[in-house]
């Protein structure tokens, strides 16, 4: 079977999205275990983690849409996340989002090494990638830093 352009940009696509629910689900552990801390520890966690996970879903968002829209592929629709079971703690928590960024890291990084975004993408794509993946690049060693202080 024949390797299309239309073919090679839906695949594209569709790691895009893979990576963006990953995020999402990122920003409702962190959504989640903002609503465990106290005061001050929240606010630390909101700035260091939140705040560039958020904006990281966010632009991987607009990236799938923009690209979607130029190249005339059905868009889709980001669903809210549901945390786990508040059980699991604002360590579990942080676990949970920690290890969705990195997913997402990854499926970004190995959509960037496959050079689908440079065969059948654009620059905008290409940026858009670039973008997410520096967003969220401090996430780890930022959420290893606030687990360590919790409980001070």
């Amino acid at each position: 079977m024949p390797y299309t352009t239309a073919d090679a940009r839906q695949q594209l696509l569709d790691t895009l999205a893979d990576a963006t629910e990953q995020l999402g689900s990122a920003v409702a552990a962190l959504s989640e275990a903002y609503e465990a801390l106290d005061e001050g520890t929240g606010e630390r966690l909101e700035h260091v983690l939140f705040r560039p996970v958020q904006a990281a879903y966010g632009r991987a968002q607009r990236t799938h849409a923009d690209f979607a829209g130029r190249h005339g592929l059905p868009e889709r629709e980001f669903t809210p996340a549901i945390a786990g079971a508040p059980s699991r703690g604002v360590k579990g928590f942080l676990d949970d989002a920690v290890q969705a960024v990195a997913n997402a890291d990854t499926t970004l990084a190995t959509l960037q090494d496959s050079m689908l975004p440079v065969e059948v993408g654009d620059p905008q794509l290409r940026a858009g990638l670039e973008d997410v993946r520096s967003r969220i690049g401090d996430v780890g060693g930022n959420a290893r830093e606030l687990v360590r202080t919790i409980g001070r």
